[in-house]
């Protein structure tokens, strides 16, 4: 008798396989469903049913990326410079990550919008980027996710599927005949007959249309817009079927020669067209890449072939069914992939004859197939190096077919960093000190950018006001922008020219930058250079080491990195870490603050001279020109003139009654202190209040010391006062800042060693 456990083991391991089986037989199942089971489905759900592969693209795409962040999205100077989150798309679940930067995730974003007003068909499209870019990996996931994306419900689309009634076709009756005459002259066939049996069958012959023909398209084209107007109730939906461009395919597309020639048979043979339509059916649309049904990807090195696809043993049951020699199942590769995507890895080799020839299919929309005719409506999309576009950029009419998306070297620190950790593993950014490990991703897109901007000169015409902390060529300014941030050191009268039109052509300058300086290979070899180099350091990993190894390391950068950048770079650390620091040591009554913001912003809407009582506070306000002036001069540098704080006054005046009251506190039942307005005067209060924060301890070696021994039984000894004064600090950069406890001493450590208060 078996052992117990044994017997267990058995029966988990059988659980185990049915689950398994239940899932794929629910994953793959494609039962056909019949045409009017179909057009039931097509009247109570029209957005899902009437998609072709340019619809189902832009729905896969919006499926895995969530609604952006406009940061400019209620100003009317947004230019839709977005904030997509892509990691389902091109990270979760992917053998290889793909990290795409606000800048590529926005230009994907703006070609799956044209897919979907109907604006880009018959369009060949290319993204191009340098070598080590990360095209194929982005490609493969891209294909990847739209494979598995069409296994789902909501990604499922349509195919005819026939289902020719035996018995009502009359049978199979001279059949043997057929096959002794194919077999007796089988040298002289164009077909080569494979078995020397066919097993058919005896009430239905079932098979697909191989050109995946769209279930709708077998109404005649003429009868069309009559019956989906009699079908479909939901008027909104129809208005946009009727009048809209990406749905013109519903009404001007035709079926394949196959299911036309069928067609047309069985409306000879059948007195009643609803026959017809029985024997019609629509079947989920299989998409698997392997097996080149739906997806196809030729690399350069694959040989080019257009070798006719046929099926003699379903040809020949065809023929003695309908009693008809005018229906040819014959087909070519282009119809596997037809209404889905058909990718080229790279524009060399091969690839560049097949890419030629696709151009002049898509041109027509038509691919000659011996006699025959097939539509051609595929999504051609393909990977290009810069230096591959001389196949193809100087043919003439290849300009209106060919649509380049950039997919250059990545241009936000962010993602560069996020790169690293996922080659290195998540733990590798403990190792550093906060801001640090995004400074080395700093120098290595430095190496990508354009090194003279005209957008930013335009911009910012006193560069030599931020000389301290910002390079000659403005790239750190850059970078920021790139990643969607405004930098809070610039100033108030920088910010307020940032309009559209300077946000734009920056934005617009990125096209042209990521195409030279160190690869994301390289930049992987440099990083692991480091990291072999001082991981292994007692401490974490500080902005004097990321100096130190590429000065060292200079000659093999060549003129990769500008010359002044690291140490500007270094310079807009400390400022920085000195800002974090103030802010940490900073004990600030959050209270009184509050009340003093609310009871100006009462005050201003009152003559001087008033007299008032705050609604907000209920303080009692003497209006003096004195009050009103030592209010904004907290918000205010200690050097702003008269004019400064008039303009700042009549500033605040004005959006505290277009938006603050009128819209969040009347409209949308905002307090004061939750508004907009409120917040941001906040910030610029604090900010400026903790400029001195640090003053009583600059020249305290006691302090100093007290800092080197937290965490130490040395520290008791030291008074309350600067016990709590230290733990203060530390606390408010390990919470604020994301610093340890090692992080936070050695970084309090840096700005008082290094006099970081003296040099800003």
């Amino acid at each position: 008798m078996e052992d117990y456990n044994i017997i267990q083991d058995k029966a988990r391991r059988l659980e185990a396989l049915i689950n398994l089986c239940n899932n794929l037989r629910d994953n793959e199942k494609r039962e056909p469903i019949p045409f009017n089971d179909f057009l039931y489905l097509a009247s109570t759900q029209p957005e899902m049913v009437f998609r072709d592969v340019y619809q189902i693209f832009y729905d896969m795409i919006h499926y895995y990326i969530p609604e952006g962040k406009d940061d400019f999205d209620f100003d009317s100077e947004h230019v839709g410079f977005v904030d997509y989150d892509c990691s389902k798309l091109f990270v979760d679940n992917c053998d290889e990550p793909f990290f795409a930067d606000r800048l590529f995730a926005n230009r994907l974003m703006n070609l799956a919008k044209s897919f979907r007003s109907g604006s880009q068909t018959n369009r060949i499209y290319l993204f191009e980027g340098p070598p080590g870019s990360g095209k194929s990996t982005f490609l493969n996931n891209l294909l990847f996710k739209f494979e598995e994306y069409t296994k789902s419900i909501t990604g499922n689309s349509f195919k005819t599927f026939w289902r020719l009634d035996v018995d009502k076709l009359g049978g199979y009756q001279h059949l043997d005949n057929t096959l002794n005459n194919i077999k007796a002259n089988q040298s002289n066939n164009q077909y080569e007959f494979q078995s020397g049996k066919i097993n058919y069958p005896e009430k239905i012959l079932e098979f697909s249309c191989p050109n995946h023909d769209h279930p709708i398209l077998q109404i005649p084209k003429s009868f069309r817009r009559k019956f989906l107007d009699e079908l479909i109730t939901d008027e909104v939906f129809k208005e946009k079927l009727f009048n809209e461009r990406q749905y013109e395919w519903v009404f001007k597309d035709v079926p394949c020669s196959i299911c036309s020639s069928i067609f047309k048979a069985l409306l000879e043979r059948l007195e009643d067209p609803i026959e017809i339509f029985n024997m019609i059916s629509a079947r989920g649309n299989y998409f698997n890449r392997q097996l080149g049904e739906g997806l196809s990807v030729f690399n350069p090195g694959d040989f080019v072939t257009d070798k006719p696809i046929t099926k003699p043993d379903l040809q020949v049951l065809i023929n003695e069914l309908l009693k008809d020699d005018e229906v040819k199942y014959v087909f070519s590769y282009l119809a596997k992939t037809n209404n889905g995507i058909l990718a080229l890895m790279d524009i060399k080799e091969n690839n560049v004859e097949r890419l030629k020839n696709y151009h002049g299919i898509i041109s027509d929309g038509v691919h000659k197939v011996e006699l025959t005719e097939e539509n051609i409506k595929t999504l051609f999309l393909g990977l290009v190096n810069p230096e591959d576009k001389v196949h193809y950029e100087k043919i003439e009419s290849f300009r209106d077919r060919v649509i380049t998306v950039k997919i250059p070297y990545i241009l936000d620190f962010n993602m560069e960093v996020a790169i690293y950790k996922d080659k290195f593993g998540e733990k590798i950014e403990s190792l550093f000190l906060p801001r640090v490990l995004d400074n080395f991703a700093k120098i290595i897109i430095s190496s990508r950018l354009a090194k003279n901007s005209l957008a930013l000169k335009n911009w910012i015409l006193k560069p030599e006001n931020y000389a301290k902390y910002l390079d000659k060529n403005m790239l750190l300014l850059k970078m920021e922008l790139y990643t969607g941030k405004i930098p809070n050191w610039l100033s108030e009268e920088d910010i307020k020219k940032f309009d559209k039109k300077t946000r734009k052509a920056i934005i617009n300058e990125s096209d042209s930058e990521g195409f030279a300086g160190i690869s994301g290979r390289r930049s992987l070899t440099v990083f692991n250079s480091f990291i072999q180099k001082f991981a292994n350091n007692e401490k974490l990993i500080t902005m004097d080491l990321v100096k130190q190894f590429f000065e060292r390391n200079k000659q093999s950068f060549g003129d990769d990195i500008p010359q002044d950048f690291i140490d500007k770079l270094e310079d807009l650390y400390d400022y920085n870490v000195l800002q974090e620091v103030k802010e940490a040591i900073y004990d600030y009554n959050e209270s009184i603050i509050s009340r003093d913001i609310q009871n100006y912003l009462y005050a201003i809407n009152f003559e001087i001279g008033e007299t008032k009582k705050c609604e907000y506070t209920n303080d009692v306000i003497e209006i003096t020109e004195d009050y009103l002036q030592n209010f904004e001069a907290r918000i205010l540098k200690p050097n702003s003139t008269v004019k400064n704080r008039k303009d700042l006054r009549a500033e605040i005046h004005r959006e505290y009654i277009k938006s603050t009251l009128s819209i969040e506190i009347r409209v949308e039942n905002r307090k004061i202190d939750d508004t907009s307005q409120f917040k941001n005067l906040f910030d610029k209060y604090t900010r400026n209040l903790k400029e001195n924060a640090l003053a009583p301890y600059i020249d305290n070696e006691n302090f100093r010391r007290a800092i080197q021994d937290f965490n130490t039984p040395a520290f008791e000894n030291y008074d309350d006062r600067m016990k709590r004064d230290i733990n203060l600090l530390i606390s408010n950069l390990k919470m604020k800042f994301k610093y340890s406890d090692i992080g936070a001493k050695q970084v309090s450590l840096y700005v008082l060693e290094n006099n970081l208060v003296k040099k800003y």
